[in-house]
């Protein structure tokens, strides 16, 4: 995903940020952080999937969800079906649909169906981190 930003330099530029690290901004700030990443921001979500659940004052919280849901409602309000534009939201995993599923429900699992095109490596590719 960082080298994408590359290879199309004209479409928007949209910040890479861990899973994880929204999670712990979760923990401390509480809600303000849904709303921070639920924004008309172009982000891509990095290793999905992989976080904790959150909790903010005794309250858990599956964030990644929540946030995944509040970026599709954007996607909708602002998808234009003639020039196929919206807000963009782009996430890597290393988890399967099933995995995915398991972890944010079928409800968040099935927009993410309309809110992302998937790439898909097998099992046996080389680790495109090198």
């Amino acid at each position: 995903m960082k080298l994408l930003r590359h290879i199309v330099p004209h479409h928007k530029p949209y910040d890479v940020i861990p899973a994880r690290n929204i999670t712990f901004s979760f923990n401390n700030i509480g809600y303000k952080t849904i709303e921070e990443y639920g924004n008309s921001n172009f982000y891509c979500f990095d290793d999905l999937g992989v976080e904790t659940t959150g909790r903010h004052f005794g309250k858990d919280c599956n964030v990644m969800g929540e946030i995944l849901l509040s970026r599709y409602d954007l996607f909708i309000r602002t998808c234009h079906p003639e020039r196929s534009r919206g807000v963009k939201t782009h996430a890597t995993t290393n988890l399967n649909a099933q995995e995915l599923e398991e972890r944010y429900g079928n409800r968040v699992r099935s927009r993410m169906r309309q809110l992302f095109n998937l790439i898909a490596f097998d099992k046996e590719s080389v680790d495109k981190r090198s």
